[in-house]
């Protein structure tokens, strides 16, 4: 890997530690927001690494929509038993049989808005002060709005007027009773940056990240991975395709990506070429322009 590559991901990984070790001194119960994703995994790599020789010091936090990828869950339980980490997990189904969330209807429904409900529940019930999570400024626009602390009312809601400065690395965790913080120390990180740390790292990651053939559907311009979750429209076919994800997360609404890159070298000449982010196939995202932006102001990560 070439010099200036290595010390470029040198200086991401010492301010990622840095911050999480900030959290670690600044609150008193935070948690790492776990999808299974690659920027989690990262994410939680970081953190092993940051506290060294210990075990990670706080839990992984999942919010489970019931409507997973399987591959995503078995990764999820086998780092964990792995890792000797503490799981919490928050369940989307719980909230809806207990009558807090609504099962959406009709060919887009999904239950990844749901998800800010039972994650407001779960930081509650465990009194989590600090959710760090994988989210990264280049992803999208609502993203790059976000500092490094991002304050969160007593509601758990995202005001991006009412944020802090942070010059010079400075972070004000000072907070009022039954307020939290959102935490993202890979803010500054890109999706090729993420790509080559892993492969410098050779760190593992689920299978749906690496080219496979799988039933799919089209759907406008997003490819879906068929499962019983979907409600197929009458003019949609099942067709197998070769296919990755670029990112992770409700099975509803993840759009694949037509490749033959089954290897991590190949996953980051991909990514350095391509002029498409990766979250433009993710379905809840093309609800509207400002989708990223509401659920969060609702209480998403």
């Amino acid at each position: 890997m070439d010099k200036y590559i290595l010390e470029h991901l040198e200086e991401l990984e010492s301010e990622a530690i840095y911050i999480i070790r900030e959290v670690m001194a600044d609150f008193d119960n935070p948690v790492i927001l776990f999808s299974g994703g690659k920027d989690s995994i990262v994410l939680t790599h970081l953190a092993m690494k940051a506290f060294y020789p210990m075990n990670l010091p706080f839990p992984l936090v999942h919010i489970d929509t019931g409507h997973n990828f399987p591959e995503t869950i078995e990764f999820r339980d086998n780092l964990v038993k792995e890792m000797g980490a503490n799981l919490i997990v928050g369940s989307v189904q719980k909230s809806i049989d207990e009558g807090k969330a609504q099962e959406e209807s009709g060919y887009n429904a999904s239950r990844n808005r749901m998800q800010s409900i039972t994650l407001l529940d779960c930081l509650e019930e465990h009194k989590v002060d600090a959710a760090m999570g994988g989210a990264r400024r280049d992803e999208e626009k609502a993203r790059a709005k976000e500092r490094f602390f991002s304050h969160r009312d007593d509601f758990g809601q995202w005001d991006p007027k009412n944020q802090r400065p942070e010059l010079w690395h400075l972070f004000n965790a000072k907070m009022n009773f039954g307020e939290q913080f959102r935490v993202f120390p890979l803010s500054n990180w890109t999706e090729l940056d993420i790509w080559q740390y892993i492969a410098k790292e050779d760190i593992p990651l689920p299978s749906l990240y690496y080219s496979h053939k799988r039933k799919c559907i089209r759907r406008g311009n997003a490819i879906l991975a068929y499962s019983d979750y979907l409600n197929l429209k009458p003019d949609e076919k099942v067709e197998e395709i070769q296919i990755r994800f670029r990112t992770i997360g409700d099975m509803t609404i993840t759009g694949a990506v037509e490749s033959n890159a089954t290897e991590i070298e190949d996953i980051v000449n991909e990514v350095a070429t391509t002029r498409v982010t990766e979250r433009n196939s993710r379905a809840d995202d093309a609800r509207s322009e400002a989708a990223m932006e509401e659920r969060k102001k609702e209480g998403y990560f």
